[in-house]
């Protein structure tokens, strides 16, 4: 049986709080232990890399995946990329950035960095799926972290996808969040 704590810890980056909220609840319904901040100097901070050039893992925190979205101010969600992926302490997280804009040139310039995801917005239930791979090779790559069992990886899936199954054969209406914007409506 799956320990009942969350065993893959999130940290999701967005300078909007209706975003950083869609994220977050889709994390936590599948079980994720999620943390959120809204920029990626806080992120860099969370994770323990410092101001003077020095980074150093932050040994307190295991972060399996950060989420980060693409367009924030001061830091952008690609720089956060670049700096992770330079620090020897960082470079193993795997990183997936989000964006409303569906721009070919960002998307390839992310990806040719190291970024393992490129999501659009809003990101649904389905694209957290995308996610999982990413998720369980990091567990096994982090120094200190036991090894994910293969029988350990199908009950985590299982258990993903009972959880999805829950959500759309309850008998209760889906609840749908919605959040107006600029006039767009953001559902998940």
């Amino acid at each position: 049986m799956v320990n009942p704590e969350p065993q893959f810890h999130i940290l999701a980056v967005d300078d909007s709080s209706i975003d950083r909220k869609l994220i977050e609840r889709l994390l936590k319904t599948c079980s994720f232990k999620v943390t959120t901040v809204d920029s990626g100097s806080k992120a860099l901070e969370f994770l323990g890399w410092n101001q003077d050039q020095t980074k150093t893992r932050n040994s307190h925190v295991e972060v399996n995946l950060v989420i980060t979205d693409y367009c924030m101010p001061e830091m952008s969600g690609y720089d956060l990329l670049k700096k992770l992926k330079e620090s020897s302490c960082l470079r193993d997280i795997p990183v997936v950035i989000m964006s409303s804009e569906n721009v070919p040139s960002r998307i390839n310039r992310c990806l040719e960095e190291g970024a393992k995801e490129f999501l659009l917005k809003p990101v649904r239930l389905a694209d957290v799926n995308k996610l999982m791979p990413h998720i369980i090779k990091s567990k096994g790559k982090n120094a200190g972290a036991p090894p994910v069992q293969p029988d350990g990886i199908e009950e985590l899936r299982s258990n993903f996808i009972n959880n999805k199954k829950r959500k759309s054969s309850s008998d209760e209406p889906d609840r749908v969040t919605r959040a107006r914007l600029g006039g767009l409506t953001v559902q998940a």
